[in-house]
């Protein structure tokens, strides 16, 4: 296989974001893209990477490949790459080649790594709210609720979006209602909270796209999509927190 990236920042970002919360993940090469489904070490978050061929100017896999790498490692190499770097993928002498070219060659190689778990599937979800809305309005709400919780709840009401975070003694509400930048579509009245832990580091995919897909249902799970169209889709499934009172 050989694929190469005249714009490294949809891999850069991607890796880097899937990073905090995967350690070790196994890629899958196909013809068409470049493909990640990857749970966090507990269990907690799923993570859905998909990189088209069409966000490559060379893309050269003939069949499916498998490849696991350690994610710290892969971040690390991908931070090393400048904006005006073509980015190429290869394997070699079972090692996953990197190499950045602009005015000079630079070339990385990281050890291919046997992952025990088996190939992890993508859970068939069936939400009751969808709501459309930029990335900036979602990531200043958990940044608030941040202040006074651990944990957030995702209201949603007609066409009203309320996250909420309860302290001690302090709360925090953000109000959201459907305008020209927010669109909700939702069947009945839901509810359910989250760990804002986890929230923060997936909503980092704001650095993938202005817009983000949030689903949801009740005491379910959330799931968060950033997508460009014919480049990248990054995905997010988080469990609830549930209450034990």
């Amino acid at each position: 296989m050989k694929l190469t990236l005249t714009e490294p920042k949809f891999l850069k970002d991607s890796i880097s974001i899937i990073s905090d919360l995967v350690t070790e993940a196994r890629f899958r090469f196909t013809p068409d893209a470049i493909e990640l489904v990857a749970m966090d070490p507990a269990n907690v978050a799923m993570v859905i990477f998909k990189l088209l061929s069409s966000a490559f100017a060379e893309y050269n896999v003939k069949e499916d490949i498998h490849l696991a790498i350690n994610m710290n490692d892969f971040k690390q190499v991908l931070r090393r790459a400048k904006s005006n770097d073509a980015v190429t993928l290869e394997t070699e002498d079972n090692k996953f080649k990197i190499t950045f070219k602009s005015n000079t060659i630079r070339t990385f190689y990281l050890p291919i790594i046997d992952v025990d778990e088996s190939e992890q599937k993508i859970p068939d979800l069936s939400f009751k709210a969808t709501i459309t809305t930029t990335a900036a309005i979602i990531n200043e709400a958990i940044e608030d609720a941040d202040i006074v919780s651990e944990s957030v709840t995702f209201d949603i009401d007609n066409q009203v979006l309320t996250i909420s975070a309860t302290g001690d003694l302090s709360k925090a509400t953000i109000r959201i209602d459907a305008d020209n930048d927010t669109k909700i579509i939702s069947d009945e009245k839901v509810k359910s909270k989250f760990s804002i832990e986890y929230l923060k580091k997936m909503i980092q995919g704001s650095k993938i796209s202005e817009k983000v897909l949030l689903q949801v249902s009740q005491d379910y799970p959330l799931k968060l999509e950033y997508k460009v169209l014919n480049k990248v889709q990054l995905a997010f499934i988080l469990a609830p927190r549930v209450d034990n009172d």
